[in-house]
């Protein structure tokens, strides 16, 4: 686990990209890697940068992160699990709502994580059994509100829109109806670091890779939240999984109104 001064370093590391990011996104170059999945100059730049400053300081700790190839990582392990950019179609459209994620995997858990976003200068951070934080100010989920109450987040998953959006628009429709209302920020890790804080109490999404919950999960998790797959297990990490995160008494009740709802596998022809 990563000591107090390592936190430190590794924290003003992530926030140090700021300048990175504003300067390299001024150049606007993006390569499509599939429908609606991009990459851009920006996260090319911003991989290289922490992939490089990390390995100086912890050359004993591999990274898996979104643009590049990641192979032979094994439960037992430490790791470094990167989103050098969260949100990238945001960024592409300068929606502000993109961000680093970071998190620090340890034979089979996360047990730290940052995500900041530097349009916004909002930097959250937590590490096991050391609470979750905004800015250097504790934050908590909101544990007193109804799922009638509950502002939920999702994705839906926009690359994958053959196989998805039937099933997706089915549960959304469902938990549409039991709640006061859905937010849509296109960053899965925001997403979850605003459970963290209360600014949503809800956010689901399927098939998210390792990058786009790892660094989130241990935020909502010190904050009091609940972070599962769609069946209430725990999570994977090295893998795709499908995410539920949320207050802690929500929990059960959106397991039981989106059960029963599996992904149906593409017709072959």
């Amino acid at each position: 686990m990563l000591n107090a001064e390592e936190q430190i370093e590794v924290l003003a590391l992530v926030s140090s990209t700021k300048n990175l990011i504003l300067s390299e996104q001024e150049k606007a170059e993006v390569t499509v890697k599939g429908a609606a999945d991009y990459v851009t100059n920006v996260d090319v730049a911003v991989q290289e940068f922490l992939k490089r400053e990390l390995a100086e300081r912890f050359p004993d700790v591999r990274m898996l992160a979104e643009e590049q190839v990641n192979t032979g990582f094994v439960k037992e392990g430490k790791y470094w699990i990167l989103d050098p950019i969260d949100g990238t179609t945001n960024l592409i459209h300068d929606m502000k709502l993109s961000a680093v994620a970071l998190g620090y995997y340890e034979n089979g858990e996360i047990t730290f994580g940052a995500v900041y976003n530097p349009f916004m200068d909002e930097l959250f951070h937590a590490s096991l059994g050391g609470g979750a934080w905004l800015n250097g100010k504790r934050i908590t989920v909101a544990h007193d509100r109804e799922l009638k109450d509950a502002v939920i987040a999702f994705g839906p998953c926009p690359y994958e829109k053959e196989q998805y959006t039937e099933e997706n628009f089915a549960v959304f429709k469902k938990l549409f109806l039991h709640s006061a209302d859905f937010r849509r920020t296109g960053s899965a890790e925001l997403d979850l670091c605003y459970i963290a804080c209360g600014r949503v109490e809800a956010y689901l999404e399927r098939n998210l890779k390792p990058w786009d919950y790892s660094a989130g999960s241990i935020i909502l998790t010190e904050a009091g939240g609940e972070i599962s797959d769609w069946e209430g297990g725990a999570l994977p990490y090295l893998k795709n999984a499908d995410i539920l995160g949320c207050a802690p008494q929500l929990k059960a009740e959106l397991l039981e109104l989106i059960r029963g709802y599996k992904v149906r596998e593409k017709a072959k022809g």
